[in-house]
């Protein structure tokens, strides 16, 4: 495996997600997380992470909803951010080569906060909501707000949140933008946190429906990570893990394609771990001859019924 290699299994990732739409979408949220993948052994590029506590790589996740578009192993010595915004550059034009109406918003959480990306994104209109570290200037800028809160704690004698939205320019920033706070006062005291928008909008909705959403990511990538062996990355071959990490985004594509296809039955919700133990890994006697192979299921197998279902629905009309 090279470098040209891995270029042109996301180049299939993204086709295949351009593919899977009828018809132009009008927003597409691109969520960037990053995570580990701990070592043990003498990979390249080995670096021990404060954070995680360990040696380990950390890759880099882009999904549109459920879809997987990039699998970026990176060394951990690099930070969040590291080379996100080459690839939302190349992502953002792969897009509009064939939606260019479609909006297009980049969703981070505040390891993706970089001045120059933001700027970036207004140059090219892409939309954002990242996350925003606190300092003293925004928690003067939610003082008022934060005591009406605490107020209300102390009435009701439970967690109490709210949100307010404001305008704030940082020094770095060439001009003002939104910042939604969310305020939060429980026993642990006040816990205000923030997020940067492009655009005005409800502050509850742009935080709680849009920005909260991006946590469903984090299990999508645990479905590679505990499911599909994203994990491994033993070789003293840089590509060759890198590699790895691409096999598992295609078994993960190939299960959420699966779910098209498993739709109204039991099996449409079921995690890649119930679909591998309940559909793929089915014990069965294989009987071929020269003009057919037929597959012998024992009788007790509790699924033998939606698995003949599901092998209708996917043969060939």
């Amino acid at each position: 495996m090279d470098r040209q290699a891995v270029v042109e299994a996301h180049r299939v990732l993204w086709q295949q997600f351009i593919d899977q739409h009828e018809a132009p979408p009008k927003e597409l949220v691109l969520d960037f997380d990053g995570t580990d993948i701990p070592l043990h052994g003498e990979q390249p590029a080995k670096h021990f992470h404060r954070y995680y506590d360990h040696h380990c790589y950390l890759p880099l996740y882009v999904f549109c909803g459920r879809h997987l578009l990039v699998s970026y192993l990176r060394p951990s010595y690099y930070s969040d951010a590291r080379h996100s915004w080459a690839i939302l550059a190349l992502l953002v034009r792969f897009i509009r080569q064939h939606w260019p109406a479609t909006r297009i918003v980049f969703r981070g959480d505040a390891g993706f906060y970089r001045p120059r990306l933001l700027e970036w994104c207004d140059r090219n209109g892409v939309d954002y909501l990242v996350g925003f570290s606190k300092n003293n200037k925004l928690l003067d800028e939610v003082k008022i707000p934060m005591a009406r809160v605490r107020h209300y704690y102390r009435q009701a004698g439970e967690k109490m949140s709210g949100v307010y939205r404001f305008q704030y320019r940082a020094r770095s920033w060439k001009r003002s933008r939104w910042i939604v706070s969310r305020l939060e006062h429980s026993e642990l005291g006040a816990n205000p946190r923030f997020i940067i928008s492009s655009r005005y909008d409800d502050g509850a909705k742009l935080y709680y429906q849009r920005y909260c959403a991006r946590g469903d990511m984090e299990n999508r990538i645990k479905d590679q990570q505990l499911d599909l062996f994203a994990d491994r990355s033993s070789s003293t071959d840089w590509w060759a893990n890198q590699w790895r990490l691409l096999l598992s985004g295609f078994a993960y594509t190939l299960f959420e394609r699966l779910r098209r296809y498993l739709k109204n039955t039991v099996f449409e919700r079921m995690s890649i771990h119930n679909l591998r133990l309940k559909l793929i890994k089915v014990a069965a006697v294989v009987i071929r001859n020269t003009r057919r192979i037929r597959l012998m299921i024992s009788e007790h197998y509790p699924w033998k019924d939606e698995l003949s279902q599901l092998v209708g629905r996917l043969v060939p009309t």
